[in-house]
């Protein structure tokens, strides 16, 4: 009986490295190198999360956002294969476009949009970036907007409250908006 030292491990998430930075800070002992990944992970069924962190090489940095992006997960609200409706979104410099597309469509969106709708598993969605170029930025926009989609009501599009029955008339003397034998033209 063969068993394996090193078990499979059942990738639960799917991680996509965004970007990676070199950053370098001026010493008394010379430059600094460290390196910054902006690492997005979510399940392709509605959670995602993202982790921005710093360390000595790529390889630890990527680990490091990864697992800060992990504790950071939020389910999102979606509607079929799509979001529920338009989202438009500022964060900073960053303006993030997000509408619902019909099924079929795919995801038509660039860049960071793309990285973050792909691992929440938004199958259809139209995205465009507004504002800056930093994938940063536009990452954290996203979010932002994902955060701020409503789940989609059935009865009414905008408000989940009832509205008050229209006022008709015949309520009296006091009705003065309805129609009464008294002011007929």
């Amino acid at each position: 009986m063969a068993y394996d030292k090193y078990p499979v491990e059942i990738k639960e998430f799917n991680e996509k490295v965004v970007q990676i930075n070199r950053i370098s800070k001026k010493t008394k002992g010379g430059n600094h190198m460290r390196f910054a990944a902006l690492v997005v992970t979510g399940d392709g069924k509605g959670r995602v999360g993202v982790g921005l962190a710093k360390a000595a090489d790529v390889q630890s940095a990527v680990a490091k956002s990864t697992r800060s992006a992990k504790k950071v997960l939020f389910t999102i609200n979606l509607h079929g294969t799509t979001i529920p409706h338009e989202v438009d979104c500022h964060l900073g410099a960053a303006h993030v476009l997000l509408k619902p597309a019909p099924p079929g469509t795919g995801v038509k969106a660039g860049g960071a949009v793309r990285a973050v709708v792909e691992a929440a598993g938004i199958r259809d969605v139209v995205g465009k970036i507004l504002g800056t170029a930093n994938k940063i930025s536009n990452v954290y926009a996203t979010m932002k907007a994902l955060k701020s989609l409503k789940p989609r009501n059935t009865n009414s599009t905008y408000s989940t409250t009832p509205l008050p029955p229209p006022n008709l008339g015949g309520g009296g003397p006091q009705d003065e908006g309805g129609i009464t034998a008294g002011n007929q033209l």
